[in-house]
């Protein structure tokens, strides 16, 4: 019994302590992650829309320019997390015709209100995680390394 006890202490301890953190960081943050891939904007605007659609955060878009620019914003609806995410596609500068080439970039500007999914996300799982995921799956549709860049 004691052990159960001091597991179930050390457990509210931890949770107090990563409020204690939590709070202590900035409600809002920005991150940003980047793909190039040896597609054209096209190419790529077609698969990054794919995968961001499949997303199950409920928001609305509010810009769209394809294949260049697209911005969503989550749901005021949501409660505990929100901001927008602002996706650009654009050739890559050293792109030639002969081997086409593009980056596609996706910025979170965000926030996360309870102070223990903050600790969580700044140090556990990282603002980017999401948007890793997503470019990585973008450059597995075609067969390429997803190298990302960002912070």
């Amino acid at each position: 019994m004691k052990w159960v006890l001091a597991g179930l202490g050390a457990l509210v301890g931890i949770g107090a302590l990563a409020a204690a953190i939590g709070a202590t960081l900035p409600r809002n943050h920005v991150a940003s992650r980047t793909l190039r891939l040896r597609r054209t904007p096209q190419e790529a605007w077609a698969a990054i829309i794919r995968a961001t659609s499949a997303s199950s955060v409920p928001a609305d878009i509010v810009e769209d320019d394809p294949p260049r620019r697209r911005v969503t914003r989550v749901k005021e609806t949501e409660q505990n997390f929100g901001g927008t995410w602002t996706i650009v596609v654009a050739p890559a500068a050293d792109a030639a015709a002969s081997a086409p080439a593009c980056t596609v970039t996706i910025t979170e500007n965000g926030w996360i209100a309870n102070p223990i999914f903050r600790f969580v996300s700044k140090f556990v799982m990282g603002h980017h995680a999401t948007m890793d995921a997503m470019l990585k799956e973008v450059a597995k549709q075609f067969h390429e390394e997803p190298a990302l860049t960002g912070e």
